[in-house]
C-alpha cells in the first residue's frame, strides 16, 4: 500500500510533500514499517547511510524529501553527498541512489 502511494505521487509530477504526509499518517496507524528503517541485514533492499547509521532505501527520493522525512528543516542544515558538499539549492534535484553517503549537520546560533 505504502509503495502504491508513492508511486501515484511521482507519477502526478513529485507531490512529495503530501506523499510524506500520507507515509507518516499510514505508518502512526500502525500498518506499516518506517521508510527509513534502520538496516540489520543490508543485503535485503538498497541502502545509504546517513551520519554513519545505514538506511534502507525505500524508493526515488531527493535530499529535499529525505529532510522532510527526517523532520529537518532544509534552511538550518548543510548535507554533504559522497563527500561533496551538495547546494541547497538543488536538494530537490539531487537524487539519493543505492551506496550514497550523506553527511547532515545542523546550524547551531549562540554567543
Amino acid at each position: 500500500m505504502m509503495e502504491l502511494a508513492w508511486r501515484q505521487a511521482v507519477a502526478r509530477g513529485g507531490v512529495w510533500l503530501q506523499c510524506v504526509r500520507e507515509a507518516r499518517s499510514f505508518l502512526s496507524s500502525g500498518e506499516g514499517v518506517p521508510i527509513l528503517r534502520r538496516m540489520t541485514d543490508t543485503a535485503t533492499a538498497p541502502s545509504f547511510t546517513v551520519n554513519g547509521e545505514i538506511r534502507a532505501l525505500a524508493g526515488a527520493m531527493t535530499v529535499s524529501d529525505l529532510l522532510v522525512v527526517l523532520g529537518l528543516d532544509g534552511r538550518k542544515v548543510a548535507v554533504e553527498r559522497n563527500e561533496a558538499i551538495v547546494p541547497r539549492s538543488v536538494y530537490g534535484t539531487t537524487w539519493l541512489a543505492a551506496g550514497d553517503s550523506l553527511e547532515i549537520v545542523h546550524f547551531i546560533g549562540g554567543g
